[in-house]
């Protein structure tokens, strides 16, 4: 087993691991403390938006993956925001048993080898099996397409780092005790049926965001992530990688968008119907796009204050 596959298996295992529970909440914050939890959480570097309704505060901090490990950016501000919230929300997270872990283990090969004997070539369009050829500088790949798309976004710029807004946040959790969850739990069962079962064609799209991240090299992930610290929103989302991110992510491979953004708006209606301040650790993609989390809100008639999220028009 190869270091790659190791990542890979860590990866998916992480994924489907929970914590132990979520952290016992510490009294209430007194209501004049809520301005200055929002004063603080604006000086964070990255983006975040605040959205108010009656009582209830929701601040939605944009996550994005495989940010450079060396990677500068303050966080003392996003800690002390966490640290003086209600609640903190994370995102979907998998529940697994032992024997589900194993079972991914035990079917390593179906993770990181075409079935059957087969390569790249038997399924990518010729054009793109060229392009592919040309960055990996080999001939048609054995390699699943979960594996491939790995090692081409990292000819973009992708680091292997998993969450880091949200390791930091975790981190302030643990540490004062907060209330906290994940907006949704999925079947970690569910999920590896998905990943064992989803046939090579359906990663055919995040194959080619993938290699135009990859064509477009580290240059331009290091401007995402740099765009990403200075809350350039618009700029993030039209990178080359962070496209190939959200193509080649577990709920775009297997179709499960709609369900993402469903699990994603309800846990924004909820966390507004509520008293107090909620900090809600979220994909950046999901609250930006056009009718994303932050558009229906604004549809709603609420404010999002926060950095523009919009496309400026042509």
């Amino acid at each position: 087993m190869n270091a790659r596959s190791s990542f890979l298996i860590l990866s998916l295992v992480a994924a489907l691991v929970l914590p132990g529970g979520a952290a016992a909440a510490q009294e209430p914050a007194a209501s004049d403390a809520v301005e200055d939890i929002v004063v603080t959480a604006r000086r964070i570097e990255g983006p975040m938006w605040e959205v108010r309704r009656g009582d209830s505060v929701l601040i939605l901090v944009g996550a994005i993956e495989g940010l450079p490990r060396d990677m500068e950016w303050r966080t003392d501000a996003l800690v002390s925001a966490v640290e003086r919230a209600d609640r903190v929300l994370f995102p979907v997270q998998g529940q697994a048993s032992l024997a589900d872990v194993g079972r991914l283990i035990w079917r390593i090969r179906t993770l990181t080898r075409q079935p059957d004997g087969r390569t790249s070539a038997d399924y990518l369009p010729p054009e793109l099996e060229a392009r592919v050829e040309r960055i990996t500088g080999e001939g048609p790949s054995r390699k699943s397409f979960l594996m491939l798309s790995a090692e081409l976004m990292e000819h973009g710029g992708y680091a292997r780092r998993t969450r880091p807004v949200s390791e930091i946040v975790r981190r302030a959790v643990r540490a004062n005790k907060k209330a906290a969850e994940p907006v949704g739990v999925y079947r970690g069962d569910e999920m590896i049926d998905r990943v064992l079962t989803t046939p090579p064609q359906a990663y055919l799209g995040c194959i080619d965001a993938a290699t135009t991240a990859a064509e477009a090299g580290p240059e331009d992930g290091a401007r995402r992530a740099e765009n990403w610290r200075l809350r350039r929103i618009p700029a993030v989302l039209a990178s080359p990688l962070e496209q190939a991110v959200g193509a080649c992510s577990y709920w775009s491979v297997m179709g499960q968008g709609e369900r993402l953004r469903g699990i994603w708006n309800q846990a924004a209606d909820q966390a507004l119907s509520e008293t107090g301040v909620t900090v809600a650790i979220a994909p950046l993609r999901l609250l930006a796009e056009p009718d994303g989390v932050l558009d229906r809100l604004a549809a709603q008639g609420l404010e999002p204050l926060g950095p523009d999220w919009r496309a400026p028009p042509p």
